[in-house]
């Protein structure tokens, strides 16, 4: 299993483009993925960010207009609003930073690039890479780390990802991206396995 790592970039180039995502909506829609959350699917996340240590993981499904967090581990979870991206208060210069929430704009982070590599995504600081440290996510988020790793079915349509994200630059190395890939590709072919409660345990 060999690992491409991204290249840094000179300037910054737009979000990848998609052109699978009219197939992908109908698939997710076919398998009654992405339109709400899912406990076992926050199960997953949860167990996710105690595998690698992270604050935020999420599993990650992109239609055509949005990407939506069916599954969500995060600090605090219960007592923040899960559904918006809440502003919170700063002091006098300081940025405001949002808190992440179900629903994230179809053009930001980095779960886009992981969808068109059809591969991980390991940015153990993204600002070593000005292709990634211009997102949105950096400045509105305070996002500085991301691991993540395509859902893949079996239809080789890549329907989201498991991602995990942190605050501050991780050095993830070969045991984080060993851990998202065998998360994903676990994950994968139960999402086809789905009853009419939801995903199987």
């Amino acid at each position: 299993m060999s690992y491409d790592p991204p290249r840094p970039a000179g300037r910054l180039l737009l979000t990848p483009e998609d052109d699978e995502a009219p197939a992908r909506t109908a698939r997710l829609r076919e398998l009654g993925l992405g339109e709400r959350p899912e406990p076992a699917l926050d199960a997953f996340a949860d167990h996710l960010a105690e595998l690698t240590g992270a604050p935020y993981a999420m599993v990650n499904f992109l239609d055509e207009n949005r990407q939506f967090f069916a599954g969500l581990h995060r600090p605090e979870r219960d007592v923040l609003n899960v559904d918006t991206a809440a502003p919170v208060a700063a002091g006098a210069g300081e940025r405001v930073k949002r808190e992440v929430g179900r629903c994230l704009e179809r053009g930001h982070g980095f779960c886009p690039y992981v969808l068109a590599r059809r591969k991980a995504l390991v940015l153990e600081d993204v600002r070593d890479y000005p292709r990634f440290a211009g997102n949105p996510v950096v400045d509105e988020y305070g996002i500085r780390s991301y691991l993540g790793a395509p859902l893949v079915d079996s239809t080789h349509m890549v329907l989201g990802t498991v991602c995990v994200v942190a605050m501050e630059p991780r050095p993830w190395g070969r045991a984080g991206l060993d851990a998202i890939k065998t998360a994903a590709a676990d994950l994968a072919p139960r999402l086809e396995l789905r009853g009419p409660g939801g995903l199987r345990r």
